[in-house]
């Protein structure tokens, strides 16, 4: 069973004050996630965990982690932006980026990122803007299907990310004779994945990868970035990771490989879903119920709230709040009011009987959810709320109001 984080009652104190709907996010949710993640990796002394950016976008959200250890990982010029805002600098910062503009590439070496090419021909186009940092990284993409045991996890020659091995030993060959004095290795091979073996896997790659380049060009290889793909339990009946586990596994398998070659190196993650994921909930009020061949409850929000069901058909849990015991005896579609037939964050779910003016309880949005929200239809993105340790809450971003909508069109005197 998934149980929201906040009760009925301090739903209804936040919606008195902020509307719904509205995205909230658990402070010591988020805080005990990066404080288990650092232990479990405590083994390696330079483990370093670059929270992705894109994942929830708030600056609250992204102080939190920093002060909890955290960097970040950057992909685009504002996300640089906002890094640079918030003072993050240096090897705080991971930028990994792919088809770049040169000002993107340009704003991460003004604040001094680790820039991590995901091309052998970015080299030429990066060293021409200005003299190569000492440390850099590259994006390993080994091709074929990655698997784990008998099971394909993905397929890494259908993405668009990374160099091929050859690449990138001919790009470190080139790069040390620009100056490039550390390497970083960099890998991203499956999505939230369910299983402790996933990192583990692929560590001992990189790990063997790490060493085979070290050996043909003398290179020293400074970290290992595993990434993101460590998932979530969206379903009350998947089985969560073990932090831990998987901590101990990478550990095994980096003194198998790393420790006999007589090299050191740092464990870095750049994880976003697994960090906040579990830790935000989209709360909205049911507004309408249509009874024609099927019954349909409609929300206050929609897919420009969360659009991950529309464009992934990804499941979300949903809790009636104030219902948490009552039986899931109703069978409805849970649709918002866009434009689009795809617009349900549930469909043929089995959910108590749900009246006008229940508050509803979406799981696990803390990442990937307001971040990817959007105007379609002329609708406007929610606030954010922080639930802070003490039980108290915040607004950590407002709602947009028609005015933010019309920003950029020149008649906004119209709304003045």
């Amino acid at each position: 069973m998934k149980s929201p984080f906040i009760s009925l009652e301090k739903a209804r104190q936040i919606a008195a004050q902020y509307p719904t709907p509205f995205h909230i996010y658990n402070e010591a949710g988020i805080r005990k996630t990066a404080r288990d993640l650092y232990q479990a990796f405590s083994w390696n002394p330079g483990f370093k965990e670059y929270y992705a950016v894109k994942a929830a976008p708030n600056p609250v959200l992204l102080n939190i982690l920093r002060e909890e250890g955290c960097g970040i990982d950057c992909s685009s010029y504002t996300e640089l932006m906002l890094a640079e805002a918030l003072g993050f600098s240096g090897n705080e910062v991971m930028f990994s980026s792919n088809a770049t503009p040169r000002e993107d590439y340009m704003l991460a070496h003004k604040i001094h990122a680790i820039i991590n090419l995901d091309d052998y021909s970015d080299v030429d186009s990066v060293s021409k803007l200005f003299p190569l940092p000492e440390t850099m990284s590259l994006r390993f993409n080994p091709g074929g299907s990655f698997s784990i045991g008998n099971a394909i996890m993905d397929h890494p020659q259908e993405a668009k990310y990374g160099m091929t091995k050859e690449q990138i030993i001919k790009a470190i060959k080139k790069m040390l004779s620009l100056g490039v004095k550390h390497f970083g290795i960099h890998s991203f091979l499956a999505s939230n994945t369910l299983t402790n073996d996933y990192y583990p896997t692929l560590a001992e790659l990189l790990f063997h990868l790490a060493v085979d380049i070290h050996k043909q060009t003398g290179a020293h290889i400074a970290f290992l970035n595993l990434s993101g793909g460590i998932g979530i339990p969206y379903r009350p009946e998947d089985v969560p990771n073990d932090i831990f586990a998987i901590g101990k596994k990478v550990e095994a398998a980096y003194q198998k490989v790393i420790c006999p070659s007589g090299m050191e190196l740092s464990i870095y993650t750049e994880l976003g879903r697994y960090m906040t994921g579990p830790h935000g909930a989209l709360i909205a009020t049911a507004i309408h119920e249509k009874k024609i061949y099927k019954d349909y409850i409609g929300l206050d929000a929609c897919a420009a709230n969360l659009m991950r069901p529309a464009i992934y058909k990804a499941y979300h849990h949903i809790t009636v709040l104030g219902k948490e015991n009552a039986p899931s005896d109703h069978l409805y579609d849970v649709t918002g009011g866009l434009c689009e037939n795809n617009d349900k964050f549930a469909i043929d779910r089995m959910l108590p009987e749900i009246q006008i003016g229940d508050l509803i309880y979406i799981h696990d949005t803390g990442a990937h959810g307001f971040s990817m929200g959007y105007n379609y239809n002329g609708k406007l993105r929610s606030a954010e709320i922080l639930l802070q340790e003490d039980g108290s809450f915040k607004l950590i971003r407002r709602a947009e109001t028609p005015k933010d909508y019309f920003a950029t069109l020149d008649f906004l005197h119209l709304f003045d």
